[in-house]
C-alpha cells in the first residue's frame, strides 16, 4: 500500500476506537500529539525501505534508510511482524516517557495507543497486498488475504485506489451516522 493508503487507514481506525471506545477527557494537546502518532504509526513499519518518503525527506536521508533497512533485514521483515510491533512500541514508549517532562499535560498512554494503532492498521492493510505480511517471525511465512495471491491487491495499482475509495466513503459514512457521538467527544472530552 501506498504512504496515502496507510494514512488513511491508520486515522480511520483511531477514529474507530476513538468513537466506540474512548470515554476519558483529555487535552486539545493530547487529542492533536494523538493524531501526529497514529500517523507516524502508521507508516512506521516502512522505515525499513530505504525509498520511503520519510527518508526521502531528510538531507542524508538515503543514507541512513540504507542503514536501518539492513538491521532490519530489508522491506517487509522485521517492522511487518508482531516482533516489530512490539520493538517499535516499545520504543515509542521509552521516547514518550523521555519527553514526558516537556509535556506534562500530555496523557502520554493516549498517544501511545494511537501510535500503536497506526502501525497495526498498517500490518492489517499490508495484509491484502500480493507481498503479504511476516506476521508470526521467525516463522518464514508471510500471511495474505485472500490466501490466493493473484486475489490480492497490488500496491499502487487499482485495487488499492478502490481500497482508498471504500475507507474514504466507510469514513463520510461512519461520521455521518455517529455525529451526535463525534460531537459530544469533541464538546465535552476534549479540554
Amino acid at each position: 500500500m501506498t504512504a496515502r493508503t496507510h494514512d488513511l487507514a491508520a486515522i480511520t481506525a483511531l477514529g474507530g476506537v476513538a468513537l466506540l471506545i474512548f470515554t476519558m477527557q483529555i487535552t486539545l494537546g493530547t487529542a492533536l500529539f494523538a493524531i501526529v502518532a497514529n500517523q507516524l504509526g502508521g507508516i512506521a513499519p516502512d522505515i525499513d525501505q530505504p525509498t520511503a518518503p520519510f527518508w526521502r525527506n531528510l538531507p542524508v536521508g538515503g543514507y541512513f534508510g540504507r542503514l536501518i533497512d539492513k538491521m532490519l533485514g530489508g522491506h517487509r521483515f522485521i517492522s511487518h511482524s508482531i516482533v516489530g510491533l512490539g520493538l517499535f512500541g516499545g520504543l515509542a514508549w521509552l521516547f514518550l516517557r523521555f519527553l514526558q517532562p516537556s509535556i506534562p499535560h500530555t496523557n502520554v498512554m493516549v498517544v501511545w495507543w494511537a501510535f500503536i494503532i497506526g502501525m497495526i492498521s498498517h500490518l492489517v492493510m499490508d495484509t491484502f497486498t500480493k507481498e503479504g505480511v511476516p506476521w508470526l517471525l521467525p516463522l518464514p511465512v508471510k500471511f495474505g488475504i485472500p490466501p490466493i495471491k493473484d486475489l490480492r491487491i497490488t500496491t499502487g495499482k487499482m485495487g488499492e485506489t478502490i481500497v482508498f475509495i471504500t475507507i474514504l466513503g466507510f469514513d463520510g459514512w461512519y461520521v455521518a451516522t455517529h455525529y451526535a457521538k463525534l460531537l459530544a467527544i469533541l464538546h465535552h472530552q476534549i479540554v
